[in-house]
This record gives C-alpha cells, structure tokens and sequence, in this order.
C-alpha cells in the first residue's frame, strides 16, 4: 500500500465514524419538528412534491450518464482521485455562481436554483463514478450514486442506515428491485427537502440571498464530493482485498 493511499483509507475511516454518530439531541428535536410539519401537510401535497423530484431526479440521472465519458480501465487510486478533486472544484465553483445568481434574482430565480443545483449534483456525481472506472450506463451504478446522495443530504438517524448499505453494497445490490419506481422516493425527497430548506429559504431573502445561495452552494457541493468520494474508496479497498 502506497502512503497516498494509506492516508485516503485513514481518511475513510475517520468519515465512517462520522456517518455513524449517533443523532444529537438538537438534532433529533429539529428532526422530530420537521416530521410534525410534515403530518400536517397533505398527503396530495406530499406526493405531488414526490412525484415532482422522482421525475426531476430519473430525468437527471439517466439522462446525463449518455454524456459521461467510457470509465478508464486502470489508473492507481492516487491518479483518479486528483481528477476527481479537480472535478469537484469546478462543480463546487460552478454551483456557487449558479448559487449566487440566483439567489441575487429573488424568489423567481431562487426557485430556479433547486431544478439547477440538483442537476449539476448528480452530474458531479456520475463523472466521479466514472473516475472511479464504474460504468453509470449499468442501472445499479445510479442507484449507488443515489444513495450517496441520501447520505450527503440526510439527517444524522437516516444517514446511520445508508452508511451500512453502501459499506455491504456487494450484497445490497444483489437484492436491489428491478423498477426504479420501487425505489423509496418519498423518504428520499423528504430528507434532502429536511436537510437542505432554511438555507434555501434564506436564498429568497432579498439582499442575503446571492451570497446564501453562493455559501450553501459551494459548501454542501464540496460535502457531496467528499461523501462520493469515501464511497467509492470503500469498494475500492473492498475490491482490492477480493484480487
């Protein structure tokens, strides 16, 4: 083992003990608050808003794989992991100027902001897998990368259970369904809306909202790069020991 690679598996192992912390208690209040919101909302309104990501979110993933480029066959880990960091810097810039545009235009452009940003996290997401040398043509590849997406952008609690399934991915995906619909689209949209909407609203506040949307943008954007990251890194060394 090289020492780039002894310092990625130290890093890995630091953000496995970080993903499995238990949730705290401003946490879970903050989690129990939003779930008593929730109850209130209408089931219409709930499923509207799922169906509306579900679509939104299918689109994106299986859209832009047809424009990432063939998976490269070999590379050490060191050599993939310094395109995947350039990577994540053009998206974490990208999405902070996309960030403060719309943040700076009110709440038309804001609203712009979530179809936009979610576009540019999956599409940064499909070039790290494919970095990585996996083929996100292959329909159990994007699922992984959603839920890698879940990890980034839940709470603590549901981020304890997705952190398992990606560390025993080799059996998960065995038993994954075979129709995406099957997928649980209603947690998904409720822990990414949970997670990421005071900073969002503070994005419509007009003259706070280009440099919010810009902050929050960048930042959760460089957090989703790391979680790709780790993840992959974690079938990277599963494989290793396999050879």
């Amino acid at each position: 083992m090289t020492d780039y690679e002894k310092k990625a598996m130290d890093e890995l192992a630091a953000w496995q003990r970080e993903m499995k912390l238990l949730p705290s208690l401003v946490g879970d209040l903050a989690k129990r608050f939003q779930n008593r919101i929730n109850r209130i909302i209408p089931d219409k309104v709930h499923a509207a808003v799922t169906m509306a990501i579900k679509q939104m979110v299918r689109a994106v993933i299986f859209g832009s794989g047809y424009t990432t480029a063939t998976p490269p066959a070999d590379g050490t880990l060191e050599e993939r992991e310094l395109k995947v960091k350039r990577s994540i810097n053009i998206y974490k810039n990208t999405a902070a100027t996309e960030g403060a545009i719309t943040g700076f235009g009110g709440i038309l452009l804001g609203l712009a902001d979530f179809p936009l940003w979610l576009t540019l996290k999956m599409k940064l997401l499909h070039e790290i897998a494919t970095l990585y040398g996996y083929d996100v043509k292959e329909y159990k590849e994007r699922i992984f990368i959603l839920h890698i997406f879940q990890l980034t952008f839940s709470g603590q609690r549901h981020r304890n259970k997705i952190i398992r399934i990606l560390e025993n991915w080799e059996y998960e995906e065995k038993n994954l369904p075979l129709d995406i619909s099957e997928f649980d689209w209603r947690t998904f949209q409720l822990e990414y809306r949970d997670y990421i909407d005071i900073a969002k609203l503070l994005q419509l506040v007009p003259f706070i909202g280009a440099p919010v949307g810009a902050y929050v943008n960048h930042r959760l954007t460089a957090k989703l790069g790391k979680a790709a990251m780790n993840a992959y890194r974690l079938r990277w060394t599963k494989q290793k020991l396999l050879k």
